[in-house]
C-alpha cells in the first residue's frame, strides 16, 4: 500500500534540478518545494514564459542554458523531467549516466527499447528511477487497491478501464507519432494499462487484440497520424480479461470519463471520476445490487507520486529493480497494442 501523502523529514535539503516547467511540470515542481525538503537549483526551459513563472516559486534558482548544464550540476541529487515524450528517455539516461536519481513524467520512453535503456542505465548507476503514474496515488485508487489486495471481492476475473478526454492535447507534437510514440493509448491508455495491471499484481499476458482509429476511420498503418480513438482487450495467463477504452475529442457529454471497474467472485469495485471532472475522484464497493462508498472529494493527490519518489530519495534508496519491471511490462503492453 502507497501512503498517499508522504512526509520527508531530512536536515539536508534535497537539492533538485527541473527539465521543462510547463504546467505539469511547475505543479511537480511547486508541491515538491511545498510539501518536501527540497530546493530547486537549476531550470532548463526553452520558453522564456514558462521559465519566468517557474522562478516565481524557485526564486533561488539558476536558469540552465541547456538541460547538459543541468546534469552537469554537482550538487544535484535528483532531476525531474516533464518535456515532450520524444525526449524523455535519452535525458532520462543522460541524467542517470551523471549520477542523477530520476523523475520522469510518462511515457518514460516511447517504445521497449527506450524504456529498456533508461532502466539500465539506472541499474548501472544505482540511482532511483520513478515515473509519474499519478493515478496510483489518489485517495479513490488507493481504496480500491486496497480492498482488492485484502480479497475482499474475491478473485478478480473481468475489469474495464475507460479515459475520455472531451478535448484533447493542445500540443501540436502529441499528434506527431515520431515525437510522441503513439496517439491516445500513449497519453491516456498508459494510465489505465498501469492501474489494471498493478491491481493485478502484473500478471503475464497472453492475448493482447487492439482497434485503432483516427477521426473515425479504422487505422492500419502509423506512420502519419495517431489514434484519438481505441479499444482493447487484454487476457492474462490465468484468463483475467481486461477491457480497455481511451480517447481524445470525443463527444463524451462532459469533459472526461476516467473509470476503472474490477469484478470479482465476491462483488465488485469501481474507480470513477464526478460530474466530469478531471481531479475528483469517488470510490465505490458493490455486492449484489448495494454500493458502499469508500473514498470521495477532497484529495489533493496532485504530485503526490513525485512526494513518494522524493521520499524514499531522501531515505538513500537507488536502483528498484521491481518497479523498472514494471516499467518495461507495460511498455511492452503498449507496443502490442501498436503490433510492433
Amino acid at each position: 500500500m502507497i501512503t498517499t501523502k508522504p512526509t520527508i523529514k531530512d536536515e539536508k535539503p534535497l537539492a533538485l534540478g527541473f527539465i521543462g516547467v510547463g504546467w505539469i511540470g511547475r505543479n511537480r515542481m511547486e508541491v515538491l518545494l511545498k510539501e518536501a525538503n527540497t530546493n530547486a537549483l537549476m531550470i532548463s526551459e526553452p520558453s522564456k514564459e514558462n521559465a519566468k513563472e517557474a522562478l516565481k516559486e524557485a526564486k533561488s534558482a539558476i536558469l540552465a542554458s541547456s538541460p547538459e548544464e543541468v546534469y552537469a550540476h554537482k550538487e544535484l541529487d535528483g532531476i525531474v523531467i516533464a518535456t515532450p515524450s520524444a525526449m524523455h528517455a535519452e535525458q532520462a539516461v543522460e541524467a542517470l549516466k551523471a549520477g542523477k536519481s530520476v523523475f520522469c513524467q510518462k511515457p518514460l520512453g516511447r517504445n521497449t527499447s527506450e524504456v529498456k535503456k533508461v532502466v539500465e542505465a539506472a541499474e548501472e548507476a544505482d540511482k532511483l528511477l520513478a515515473v509519474d503514474l499519478s493515478y496510483r496515488y489518489t485517495k479513490a485508487f488507493q481504496a480500491i487497491y486496497k480492498l482488492i489486495q485484502n480479497g475482499e471481492i474475491g478473485k478478480i476475473y473481468a475489469a474495464d478501464l475507460v479515459f475520455h478526454n472531451a478535448y484533447g492535447p493542445d500540443k501540436e507534437w502529441f499528434y506527431d507519432i515520431n515525437r510522441s510514440g503513439g496517439g491516445c493509448v500513449m497519453d491516456l491508455g498508459i494510465h489505465l494499462i498501469d492501474l489494471a495491471l498493478w491491481t493485478l499484481g502484473f500478471p503475464e499476458i497472453k492475448d493482447v487484440k487492439s482497434h485503432l482509429y483516427h477521426k473515425g476511420k479504422k487505422l492500419s498503418s502509423f506512420n502519419e497520424q495517431v489514434e484519438d480513438f481505441a479499444s482493447v482487450s487484454i487476457t492474462s495467463n490465468e484468463d483475467t480479461h481486461i477491457n480497455l477504452e481511451c480517447s481524445w475529442n470525443i463527444s463524451a457529454g462532459q469533459d472526461a470519463v476516467i473509470e476503472a471497474r474490477f469484478y470479482g467472485t465476491e462483488g465488485g469495485a469501481a474507480f470513477k471520476n464526478i460530474n466530469g471532472s478531471f481531479y475528483d475522484f469517488t470510490a465505490e464497493k458493490y455486492k449484489g445490487t448495494s454500493t458502499e462508498t469508500l473514498a470521495f472529494p477532497p484529495d489533493n493527490w496532485s504530485g503526490q507520486a513525485g512526494l513518494v519518489w522524493a521520499r524514499n530519495l531522501a531515505e538513500g534508496k537507488g536502483f528498484n529493480r521491481g518497479s523498472a519491471e514494471e516499467f518495461i511490462k507495460t511498455t511492452k503492453i503498449i507496443d502490442r497494442i501498436y503490433g510492433r
